[in-house]
């Protein structure tokens, strides 16, 4: 069973890995600087659309904070990711997608939580987030400091289901957060708009810091979990324990239990926030296209009521356009798809990628088994049912059992070698799709009638099953190459 429960014992394995973890002494300032060296060290040079993949780093001397340190970059790497939640990066998304379907429900601890031995309130006197949260500040344009890596969890105030999902939150001041809810795409912003219907603050924790099962388990979208199902059940099945959760010191809610820190507050009815009324810049942050996104001038707004946080915290962070955000947004995704469609059609879907360049979520590779005759046509329905169920697809490439579909030179050779434009290219023009796409704008072509929609392409890179013997693949005879290599 896997030995990772919390976000120290993570990186005690990655230790034992050989270049997957560094850390420095050498004083960091968190505005620009700390991801301007994550850039050149673990992101290969660049942080634009698609990054490398490089170890990661924990900055030990953070300007400001002298008892926390900031770590970046622990999930960007599939290789890593496998290694932490017990698997082999191609298995990801089937180990993903049979956690799903048999989740293991969180459980309430009776111990005095870790993320609560030091307790600040905003009461206190000196309370300030600016001091108390290390959060970097991730370019000079960004709108401020955001925590990029909380896990925001709060309960519907009508059906009782609680909620676990990942939001934008930029601190504003000493004791407000604004949060981003992507309209009709997160559970916690439905939860918010119900509570101001009902003229109610929805009490909401954020903990940050914690094991790579909840952050995978908790980017999962519908329809694979619904409203009211709670993700923390995903990483319970991940991890084969129940993740364990705390209550709240100053709200009515929970926590998880052994994040390295938790703010506590309430989603606040009837206010919006300018995301840049400090900064002015009209920037928010980088996002994961490799763009810097606008800010929001309808941003939520979390009035917070404390900070809780381990003995000398760990804060963790990621940066938007990087492979980490490829390994949040795109394993829960590859799940997803293929559960779809093995129901819908079993043992045809060997594997699916959502591959680096797309972020995670603009791309996917559907490696599909053409078995008999009546398999032809099949592998262009699954690519159907991927983009029913994910609106921020917008590019699938499909590939045959003998290409491999995590790597895109081998997906470009099937390209290059199985695929006719003016026969294998299926456009869906006028179709819902993702914002930040700076593409998916009527300034951009006449067919897309509102920011935000684009024209879905399947590019059908497999062999038709009837001429199946004249693509084979050059055939080499098995060796064991080390016999030949000097010892």
């Amino acid at each position: 069973m896997n030995k990772v429960r919390d976000l120290r014992s993570a990186l005690e394995l990655l230790e034992t890995m050989p270049n997957q973890l560094i850390d420095t002494d050498v004083e960091v300032d968190p505005m620009a600087e700390l991801s301007g060296v994550y850039r050149h060290i673990g992101a290969g040079g660049t942080v634009q659309r698609p990054t490398k993949e490089g170890p990661a780093m924990i900055f030990n001397n953070v300007k400001g904070h002298p008892d926390a340190r900031v770590l970046i970059g622990l999930l960007a790497s599939r290789k890593r990711v496998a290694a932490l939640l017990g698997t082999e990066p191609e298995d990801l998304g089937k180990l993903l997608y049979r956690s799903a379907d048999n989740p293991i429900a969180p459980v309430l601890t009776d111990k005095k939580p870790l993320c609560q031995e030091v307790v600040h309130k905003s009461t206190d006197k000196d309370f300030d987030l600016y001091k108390l949260v290390p959060a970097p500040t991730n370019t000079p344009d960004d709108a401020g400091p955001y925590i990029t890596l909380g896990m925001c969890y709060a309960t519907h105030p009508e059906t009782g289901l609680s909620d676990v999902t990942i939001h934008r939150l930029c601190i504003q001041s000493k004791d407000e957060l604004s949060i981003f809810f992507t309209p009709g795409a997160r559970h916690i912003g439905a939860m918010a708009e119900k509570a101001e219907e009902l003229g109610q603050k929805l009490p909401i924790s954020i903990s940050i810091g914690v094991d790579p099962a909840i952050e995978i388990g908790s980017c999962f979208e519908p329809p694979t979990t619904p409203m009211g199902y709670d993700e923390l059940a995903v990483a319970g099945a991940l991890r084969g324990e129940a993740v364990e959760l705390c209550n709240c010191l100053t709200v009515n809610e929970r926590a998880i239990a052994n994040a390295e820190y938790v703010i506590e507050g309430e989603v606040v009815p009837n206010v919006r926030v300018k995301e840049d009324q400090n900064s002015h810049t009209g920037y928010a942050m980088p996002e994961f296209p490799g763009y810097t996104g606008p800010s929001s001038d309808q941003c939520w707004m979390i009035k917070v009521t404390a900070v809780t946080h381990r003995k000398n915290p760990i804060m963790q962070t990621c940066i938007g356009p990087s492979e980490e955000h490829v390994s949040m947004a795109g394993i829960p995704t590859e799940a997803s798809i293929y559960g779809m469609v093995e129901k819908a059609m079993p043992g045809r879907l060997q594997n699916v990628y959502c591959s680096s360049a797309g972020g995670g979520k603009y791309m996917a590779v559907l490696q599909f088994k053409k078995s008999v005759a009546s398999d032809e046509g099949r592998q262009r329905q699954a690519a159907l049912l991927a983009f029913s169920a994910f609106s921020e697809l917008k590019n699938i490439f499909i590939v045959d059992d003998d290409v491999d579909c995590f790597d895109m030179n081998d997906v470009l050779w099937a390209m290059n070698t199985r695929f006719q434009g003016d026969v294998d290219i299926i456009t869906i023009p006028g179709v819902r799709c993702h914002p930040l796409d700076p593409s998916n704008d009527p300034s951009y072509s006449p067919s897309i009638r509102d920011h935000g929609i684009a024209c879905k392409t399947i590019f059908d890179c497999t062999v038709p099953f009837d001429q199946k013997e004249r693509f084979k693949r050059a055939r080499f005879m098995e060796v064991d190459p080390e016999h030949w290599l000097k010892k």
